[in-house]
């Protein structure tokens, strides 16, 4: 956490928080998957096509999701005790995300993913600055 009376960089707080939403919402779909037809799967409904997608491969669809909640959440509780590890994960999991999009805007023309992809830039693009990786500390070699 941070030393008293040290000021944090803007943003992040909420990146701390976007790593633990997605951890959340990573485990439900993981969940979802590996355990189908129950009421949690009514959520799916904000995402039909993602849903058809990912069921036609079965409930081991479960475990890529499962291990991506856990790695956000590792990114997250890094993020928050300012390990730079956590830094290091973060921004990992935000180029992976970053070349989904572009990969789905360039290859598959699905334009919403143009979005997704501006948004990752800018937070690639905030977490990055030597501001921000500065306020992580380094672990010592």
């Amino acid at each position: 956490m941070a030393v008293p009376g040290e000021r944090r960089t803007a943003g992040f707080v909420p990146i701390g928080i976007f790593f633990f939403f997605g951890a959340t919402m990573a485990t439900y779909a993981a969940v979802t998957l590996a355990f189908p037809g129950t009421l949690l799967d009514q959520a799916w409904k904000l995402n039909p096509e993602g849903h058809a997608g990912l069921t036609r491969f079965g409930r081991i669809m479960g475990m890529p999701f499962l291990c991506l909640g856990a790695a956000m959440l590792f990114a997250g509780l890094g993020w928050f005790r300012r390990e730079y590890e956590g830094w290091k994960l973060g921004v990992l999991l935000i180029a992976i995300n970053l070349a989904a999009n572009i990969y789905e805007l360039v290859f598959r023309r699905q334009w919403k993913s143009g979005v997704g992809a501006l948004i990752g830039g800018l937070l690639l693009i905030y977490m990055t600055r030597t501001s921000v990786k500065n306020y992580f500390r380094q672990s010592a070699s």
